[in-house]
């Protein structure tokens, strides 16, 4: 193992021994400095995951998720040097965490904050206005085979948990006591502009988001999602699409 690996291995497991070969500037124990370095390296990252995640730290408090954070850093080491970009690997790892295991909708907690951070970072484009829109559709003739893009930021989650009412309430837009975890929500996340925003997807959006998201057509998109769910209101959906700024293009 090179110096650099040893060195690289050493930071994160408290158990290693302090490379051999380092010295310090100022004649100090090395030993010492490399235990401080060692805990600054673990402290950030973990300060970082936190910031990512307030609202999974919430929910199991500060104490339990630094513990979870800190074994996650010990086997995760970060690929870009961009700490606000750390964590994309974190909603799995609570997944299969077992401490966890009492708090199921964890790990899509997560994950919906891991679509926030993606969306707030992801690419700038402008919504499709409502003029625009409505003209595209009206086209009856050509919309089936038409593709829909969609915002480069856009993020889906399925998730059979109440991941967006969770989020919600810890936003304050309603009580933490009046949400059942287990009542599943599909949603959206969008940065349309300079704020993300987060909306409760309606009983078969998810599909056919997901169709348009592959690449399909209008009309196969449709076809498809009456198909998973008979009830889909494709007008509803649409409007909540040009409302949120979810659409940039519609290609005939």
């Amino acid at each position: 193992m090179t110096l650099q690996a040893e060195f690289s291995a050493a930071l994160l497991d408290a158990e290693r021994l302090v490379p051999s070969g380092l010295i310090a500037w100022n004649g100090s124990n090395p030993d010492k400095r490399f235990a401080v370095y060692r805990n600054n390296v673990v402290t950030s990252l973990i300060d970082a995951l936190a910031d990512t995640f307030p609202v999974t730290l919430e929910l199991v408090g500060d104490e339990f998720f630094r513990a979870m954070a800190r074994v996650f850093v010990a086997q995760t080491l970060p690929r870009s040097p961009i700490l606000a970009e750390y964590g994309d690997a974190l909603p799995v790892f609570v997944e299969n965490f077992p401490p966890a295991a009492s708090v199921p909708y964890l790990a899509d907690v997560a994950r919906l904050e891991m679509l926030y951070l993606t969306a707030y970072h992801a690419a700038d484009a402008r919504p499709l206005d409502n003029a625009a829109f409505q003209s595209a559709l009206a086209d009856s003739a050509a919309l089936p085979n038409a593709r829909m893009r969609l915002h480069p930021s856009v993020g889906l989650l399925k998730s059979p948990y109440a991941v967006f009412s969770l989020w919600a309430a810890h936003q304050g837009a309603f009580g933490i006591g009046t949400v059942d975890p287990y009542r599943a929500e599909d949603v959206l996340v969008v940065r349309p502009r300079s704020d993300v925003e987060v909306m409760p997807l309606r009983s078969g959006a998810f599909y056919f988001l997901e169709q348009l998201a592959d690449g399909a057509s209008f009309g196969d998109s449709v076809m498809a999602v009456g198909e998973v769910q008979p009830d889909f209101d494709l007008v509803a959906t649409l409007s909540d699409l040009i409302g949120v700024g979810a659409v940039i293009a519609i290609n005939f």
